[in-house]
């Protein structure tokens, strides 16, 4: 795997079940496994992009153990990484046959990751930090290999197949994607928690306000009228 200053996209993508399909429409996938697999380590954080490169998968598989450090990976303004993202694993060359002629280099890649990411309560929306990891085992095509080709019916595995672009794929970009995937939607602080006054927004897990009780719809009264006569009638 080389580190260079050079870009790649990625597009978001599920993780890959049942990897290698008994049949499909694009043909059956080849792994090109060689015997004397790379290692790389960039230990203590590193400051640039880690691109897998096709031309390095072709002559052998590359390994990668990663701790990268907070700030590296920009996940966006709701979420912090808070501690060191471990991610260990490997990427390998696969050849697709795509139609009858033409071979097709997809990059095929499995390890898993771990950290503690920050994010705020969904009721209060004080900061809360939750672990965060899982596995992963991902294909990506070459950005296009596709077009043209979705009147062809697909299998399972195949529609959740992601792509890359150019000479290969930046390892951050995928893990950033992970990492997101894995995170709750919605995670509050306790199942205690009061979340915030809808009046004056202050945390009423720290203080009371003085604000009114909000005015009862009067479209429930007909409902409370019935309790009442129930608990009346026991």
């Amino acid at each position: 795997m080389s580190v260079a200053g050079k870009s790649a996209a990625l597009s978001l993508t599920l993780p890959l079940r049942g990897f290698y399909p008994n049949s499909s429409s694009l043909g059956q996938l080849h792994a090109f496994v060689l015997p004397r697999p790379a290692r790389y380590q960039f230990g203590g954080g590193a400051e640039v992009p880690m691109l897998i490169e096709v031309h390095e998968l072709e002559a052998h598989p590359v390994d990668f153990d990663e701790e990268i450090e907070p700030g590296v990976i920009d996940f966006g303004p709701d979420v912090r990484q808070s501690t060191d993202l471990k991610a260990a694993g490997r990427a390998q060359l696969v050849r697709e046959h795509h139609g009858k002629h033409e071979l097709i280099n997809d990059i095929r890649v499995a390890g898993d990751f771990s950290t503690r990411m920050e994010m705020a309560c969904a009721r209060c929306l004080e900061p809360l930090t939750r672990e965060v990891g899982k596995q992963f085992d991902l294909l990506y095509r070459p950005q296009g290999a596709d077009a043209g080709r979705s009147e062809l019916s697909v299998t399972a595995a195949e529609a959740e197949v992601g792509y890359y672009q150019g000479e290969g794929l930046l390892l951050e970009d995928l893990l950033r994607e992970q990492v997101l995937l894995a995170m709750p939607l919605r995670e509050v602080c306790s199942d205690q928690c009061k979340g915030l006054c809808p009046h004056c927004g202050r945390n009423l897990n720290q203080e009371q306000c003085n604000c009114a009780e909000p005015l009862e719809d009067p479209r429930w009264s007909a409902l409370k009228d019935i309790r009442e006569k129930l608990k009346t009638s026991d």
